[in-house]
């Protein structure tokens, strides 16, 4: 059985591809039988998966080790590169959407590829591509000032994901200290954050006015091939999570102060939830594997063959390691088809968290993918429903990994969801502000941020870090720089999430069928058609967040947490 260390790389002859998509291209549309049409549709579906193979594999084993340097010139080629493949994209989906045979092809590929596919026309034309190369550039850039961190602290050094534990430290002074050190970091590299972002938000603005939008917006949600809400359907969702959210993490934030016994608690002290200790899991990754092994094996058939399958060929990647880019992340490498985990444990449950998140991601393009391409993976709020609420049918098994603190695992972990929808909603107003006045100053940014913070946040007091208080935080927020507009999709899936949650809590085997089944259908619907197929309330409703937070909050209060 070949192991991912095995799979072979080769960078694409890319003018082979090139011709070998051009006559593709050719074979659809005018003067062309439908089934010559749906054969070279066909054809091109394994063009690109070859292509996003060697790319998939170029990303993950760049982000292993961001100081090799064979890696690091290949994603400097897809960089580039990548771009101009995107303007065939482009070609075949002109000549798709203007077939004569436009109505056989819809009947063998499904509409919603159509439907994707004429939003996906208007985010493109070969004019651009020097602006998505600087936009990418621009991302690996962000990736590789983050992955420099060195800190030192408390006679070690550190990088970001390995700081932190000592945020989360049962001692307020190095809490307070670690916080600092971390700020004083991106201090340090203010300059360079600002100048990214900076160049970020005009090109993406430029992007976005050469194809005819009034800003980047509108360009942003099509990207994400959002077919079935808009801006305004968002806002009114924010407004809900203003309105119901941010008072029960209000309080919630005094519960925890008073379990602290700290009478006015500073950012640094939002990390931690128990002055006994945040819940850990009680041993190193490969315990942690094993239980997880353990747990997959019994969830479900399909859980189990899954988990298997990613642990005899090696797909989890999971220490932290000098050189090792930040965060987590799941992907998928086509030709092999395997899905790909990479997180960084830190001794923290985030370690759990992350593990039975990426874990979801995969189990849903593992169930999906001999589904088309197209329709492997759903759009990224549906996406992360499958992530999200495997965290909540890991539950039955999560005493495994953290023993006499499972109680105060349940209560942080649910508490923490919570928490961190207001947090979720103020990255998307943010950007929404951001890239309606793209001509903002940084320092202006950074104003409209902190004002946000004191929305959604109110409780969020930075204490003697000055560079923090001028709103600065979401310098370490990967997606604001990466991914715009995508952040809000984290809160959408959370809200359906809690919905797995309360079916949980009632009907074990058939939250877990109603699962699967939505991990089947992979993308094959937009993500209200995957929310009304899995019967789960819309969040774009006026009075949905209500209804689902009051079990939650009735679950919350019923917990003595001063026992914790």
């Amino acid at each position: 059985m070949i192991k991912f260390n095995d799979y072979k790389y080769e960078r694409p002859d890319l003018e082979k591809v090139k011709k070998e998509l051009e006559e593709q291209i050719e074979l659809i549309g005018e003067g062309n039988d439908l089934e010559t049409e749906i054969k070279a549709v066909y054809r091109l579906f394994e063009i690109n998966d070859k292509v996003a193979t060697s790319g998939t594999l170029v990303s993950v084993r760049n982000s292993l080790d961001t100081t090799n340097e064979f890696y690091e010139k290949e994603q400097e080629f897809f960089d580039e590169n990548g771009p101009h493949l995107q303007e065939y994209e482009h070609q075949f989906i002109d000549k798709l959407l203007s077939s004569p045979n436009r109505a056989g092809l819809e009947k063998e590929f499904g509409s919603l590829m159509f439907l994707r596919n004429e939003l996906a026309k208007r985010t493109f034309k070969p004019e651009i591509i020097p602006d998505l190369q600087q936009e990418n550039k621009l991302g690996t850039e962000y990736g590789k000032l983050i992955a420099s961190a060195k800190i030192e602290f408390q006679g070690g050094t550190y990088n970001l994901s390995q700081m932190a534990p000592f945020i989360q430290d049962k001692n307020r002074e190095t809490r307070h200290q670690a916080q600092l050190v971390v700020s004083k970091f991106f201090a340090d590299n203010e300059a360079q954050f600002d100048r990214i972002y900076d160049d970020m938000v005009k090109v993406r603005n430029e992007i976005a006015k050469k194809l005819g939008y009034e800003n980047f917006v509108q360009l942003g949600y099509d990207r994400f091939g959002r077919t079935d809400y808009t801006a305004a359907d968002v806002k009114t969702y924010r407004d809900q999570v203003f309105e119901d959210i941010v008072p029960l993490v209000t309080d919630l934030t005094e519960r925890k102060a008073k379990r602290l016994g700290i009478e006015n608690p500073k950012s640094y002290d939002l990390a931690l939830s128990f002055l006994s200790g945040n819940p850990t899991p009680k041993g190193d990754r490969a315990w942690q594997v094993e239980r997880a092994k353990k747990m997959y094996d019994e969830m479900s058939p399909q859980t189990s063959e899954f988990f298997n399958f990613m642990l005899d060929r090696e797909l989890l990647e999971l220490d932290s390691k000098p050189g090792k880019q930040g965060g987590g992340y799941c992907t998928y490498i086509p030709e092999y088809r395997s899905p790909f985990i990479f997180a960084n444990f830190n001794g923290t449950s985030h370690d759990v968290d992350v593990l039975t998140h990426e874990a979801g991601h995969a189990f849903q393009v593992y169930q999906s993918r001999d589904l088309l391409p197209e329709y492997r993976w759903p759009t990224m709020e549906a996406a992360e429903i499958h992530s999200m609420s495997m965290e909540f049918l890991a539950w039955p098994w999560i005493d495994q990994f953290f023993l006499e603190d499972t109680a105060k695992y349940k209560f942080n972990h649910l508490a923490g969801a919570v928490s961190f929808l207001p947090y979720g909603v103020l990255v998307d107003e943010f950007q929404h502000h951001i890239y309606e006045k793209p001509e903002m100053t940084p320092d202006e940014r950074k104003a409209t941020w902190r004002k946000l913070e004191k929305k959604y946040m109110p409780f969020k007091d930075y204490g003697d870090d000055a560079f923090m208080e001028k709103g600065t935080f979401w310098f370490r927020q990967g997606h604001i720089f990466g991914s715009p507009f995508y952040y809000i999709d984290y809160t959408l899936a959370q809200v359906c999430a809690f919905q797995y949650w309360i079916k949980h809590q009632s009907n074990r085997k058939e939250a877990l069928d109603s699962y699967l089944a939505l991990c089947r259908l992979g993308g094959s619907k937009s993500f209200l058609g995957l929310v009304d197929s899995a019967q789960l309330m819309n969040p774009f409703k006026k009075g949905t967040v209500h209804k689902i937070v009051e079990p939650i909050k009735a679950y919350l209060d019923a917990v003595d947490d001063t026992k914790l």
